[in-house]
């Protein structure tokens, strides 16, 4: 009985879908066929006296017999071409260039044909523990979770030992969709999120049980070509220019830093936006909260020039804005222009060292600078607005030991020129920080870092808090 494994001479069985077997049983059926051929023949010359009706009859058997044959050959070679790119795809080594690969085909029927979706993030760890001289910052502020100058107490009374805090909600994901059309057209959707936003519930989003938080949104925009429209960062900020800080913002006093929804449009090293206004003010001899206008009724404008190359950027930015607010009771209605200018960039001084930097100033800054750390405009005693002058700057230095250890140094500070007949002596005239860091990375896209912190808030009258914090965080990139 056949068992379909063909023997070598030596009687070892060879191995089906081999090479030699697949051979053995293609010499097998070919003698075969070969003498269905020639047994006719055979017959023929045996039997010269027949009719010549019966020759006919087995010319045609011939015939049809090698029509046979050549079917059978011809499937027999498609067989083993199958067979073969199955052994092939199979056997193909990996791709060894570690670059990740990109769908070519869309995952969704509702996108473009040819869209491309890609996903990251990371999650993140923060610890810290706080200490402050003149008073404590309250429990679930945002000055508690990352390093906020403003937040600096300035006047109270000291605690005898500081504050620990853990959180995890600086992680972070998001989504984005890139379709180039036949048109050559290019087309771009980002989504941004993080759990930076409090609890969905008073209860739960505490830290008396679940610690649960709010996803927000940071990021989301379109972008067509040369063209970006939605949230993102102002193009009035430098991103790129920001220390490696273990701290969520690090030279926070010092930088621009804002995101908010514009129309972008980009050419070569040239952008320009238009952005969402919003006025801040100080009451009148600070009597009262801080004010927000939603009364600008012109967009802010921002330009920006930038060159970049192997040796790092630098880059200049100008804004201009109008500042306004409506006072109902009063039947005031009062606005302001301001303008400011920044210069940054990163300067790569080695393979292992770079140092990156801004500077900016301007007359009505404040909502651009520092989170805020001064308002834009005070108010004067008839309700009229008069910009507050500022200016900020950081610089930072970054070493690397090696691929596995890094280490960051970054001195920021920023100063406003108040007027203390409005302001009364209370604001905030300055605040200045140091930074120092040490980030270990045992595997790629994870750092483990710690951060020393010293900072100190003054006032316009001269009083000044100071602050001194350990940072430390987990990343996971992916």
């Amino acid at each position: 009985m056949s068992t379909g494994i063909a023997t070598r001479a030596s009687g070892n069985p060879i191995p089906r879908g081999s090479k030699r077997y697949v051979s053995r049983r293609r010499g097998t059926l070919a003698t075969a066929l070969l003498f269905a051929l020639i047994a006719p023949g055979m017959a023929l010359a045996q039997h010269s006296q027949g009719s010549s009706a019966k020759e006919k009859e087995l010319e045609a058997r011939v015939a049809q017999l090698e029509q046979m044959v050549q079917q059978l050959m011809a499937q027999q070679q498609q067989t083993q071409v199958q067979v073969e790119q199955v052994r092939t795809a199979q056997t193909q080594p990996a791709a060894t260039d570690g670059k990740p690969k990109i769908q070519s085909t869309p995952i969704m029927t509702a996108a473009n044909p040819g869209t491309t979706f890609s996903y990251g993030g990371f999650v993140k760890l923060d610890a810290m523990y706080t200490d402050t001289t003149d008073g404590e910052i309250a429990d679930g502020s945002v000055g508690r979770m990352f390093y906020v100058p403003s937040t600096i107490p300035v006047g109270g009374v000291a605690e005898d030992e500081g504050d620990l805090d853990f959180h995890a909600q600086f992680s972070r994901f998001w989504f984005a969709a890139d379709t180039t059309l036949d048109s050559g057209d290019k087309l771009k959707g980002y989504l941004e999120f993080d759990l930076f936003g409090g609890g969905n519930n008073a209860f739960l989003g505490n830290e008396i049980a679940t610690n649960t938080h709010g996803v927000t949104l940071r990021q989301a925009y379109v972008t067509w070509n040369k063209w970006l429209a939605g949230q993102t960062w102002s193009n009035f900020q430098d991103v790129a220019a920001l220390p490696d800080a273990v701290d969520f913002i690090g030279p926070t006093e010092g930088t621009t830093f804002v995101r908010q929804a514009q129309l972008r449009y980009t050419s070569g090293p040239w952008s320009f936006s238009v952005e969402n206004p919003e006025t801040t003010i100080t009451p009148y001899l600070n009597l009262g909260s801080r004010i927000s206008s939603d009364d600008n009724s012109v967009p802010d404008f921002t330009a920006r020039w930038l060159k970049k190359g192997g040796w790092g950027h630098f880059t200049v930015a100008a804004l201009v804005r109008q500042f306004k607010y409506q006072d109902v009771a009063t039947n005031r209605d009062d606005s302001e222009t301001g303008a400011a200018l920044s210069v940054s960039g990163k300067w790569n001084v080695s393979k292992t060292d770079d140092l990156r930097f801004m500077a900016t100033a301007g007359r009505g800054v404040g909502r651009y600078l520092g989170l805020g750390l001064a308002t834009d405009t005070v108010m004067a005693a008839d309700g009229s607005l008069e910009p507050i002058d500022g200016y900020g700057a950081f610089a930072a230095w970054r070493h690397a030991f090696s691929p596995k250890w890094r280490s960051n140094v970054f001195y920021s500070m920023a100063h406003f020129d108040n007027d203390a007949a409005l302001t009364g002596f209370a604001v905030t005239e300055r605040a200045q920080s140091w930074h120092f860091n040490l980030i270990y990375s045992p595997f790629p896209k994870l750092d483990i870092g710690t951060e020393l912190i010293w900072g100190q808030r003054s006032l316009e009258g001269e009083a000044d808090g100071d602050l001194r914090r350990i940072h430390t965080h987990v990343k996971y990139s992916f």
